[in-house]
């Protein structure tokens, strides 16, 4: 579904991503790892339109996205969430969900006046769509509340709700598991493997946290220096030389046993 060949992203004289290549393929939870300064937020950035490569290729699904727009790129069928959640603080947890779907008739102010029962009519689907999603991720009791006052494991639960509403066809995740305790750790990885077998999602995800990566990711992709260092099943990751090396001896958590 994603293909990356030999991308480069330099600032300055760092080369943070640096003749990169690699696959991700259609309906697979594919997990991306590495020592912090691996390139792995700047690849995210350069797919998902925030960066301009200097020089490679980005395509997903055949066709070239390199160098497009960012609403651009959304519109093409990728979603991507931030190591910092982005929430609309003041809104109500199911008016953000709300605000994702898009394009809208009452985005226009002049449907709002001279259309107005059909901007109404396709609220009440919309409305009904988001209370479904907040259903399946276990958010619809605090519906009502505003979005600021989730908590962090809550908030990233919001996140994944947001790329239900937007129906993507790839997910991109940066550090899910970052400030989730166990309890929504679980229920995140859950909704995850849940969406990818029944929706037919696929997800392309950062992550620090080992558990959660060898748990759920298959294959895992581990980058060093900017580009790709392996890539395999989580029991193979967990045995490679290479990527203990990387890891300084393993001080991250690889454990090689």
């Amino acid at each position: 579904m994603l293909e990356i060949k030999d991308l480069r992203k330099r600032f300055g004289g760092l080369k943070a991503v640096w003749d990169c290549s690699l696959r991700v393929e259609k309906g697979s939870i594919t997990g991306l790892i590495g020592p912090n300064g691996a390139g792995k937020t700047t690849l995210f950035n350069l797919i998902t339109g925030f960066y301009k490569p200097d020089s490679g290729e980005i395509i997903f699904k055949g066709e070239s996205i390199h160098g497009m727009l960012p609403h651009n790129i959304f519109k093409k069928g990728i979603f991507r969430t931030f190591q910092i959640t982005r929430e609309f603080n003041k809104l109500t947890v199911l008016e953000n969900l709300m605000i994702v779907q898009h394009p809208q008739t009452g985005e226009n102010i002049w449907n709002t006046w001279f259309l107005f029962h059909k901007v109404k009519k396709e609220e009440m689907v919309i409305r009904k769509k988001a209370l479904e999603v907040l259903e399946f991720v276990e958010l619809i009791d605090h519906r009502k509340e505003y979005a600021g006052a989730l908590s962090g494991g809550q908030k990233k639960l919001l996140e994944l709700a947001k790329s239900m509403m937007a129906e993507p066809e790839m997910v991109l995740l940066d550090e899910p598991g970052a400030g989730v305790n166990p309890t929504l750790m679980n229920k995140l990885i859950e909704k995850i493997r849940a969406l990818s077998k029944e929706k037919g999602m696929t997800f392309f995800l950062i992550e620090h946290d080992m558990d959660l990566v060898m748990n759920l990711c298959n294959p895992v992709i581990v980058m060093s220096e900017g580009r790709k260092l392996t890539e395999g099943s989580p029991d193979y990751i967990r045995s490679h030389e290479g990527v203990l090396e990387a890891y300084l001896g393993g001080q991250y958590g690889i454990d090689p046993q």
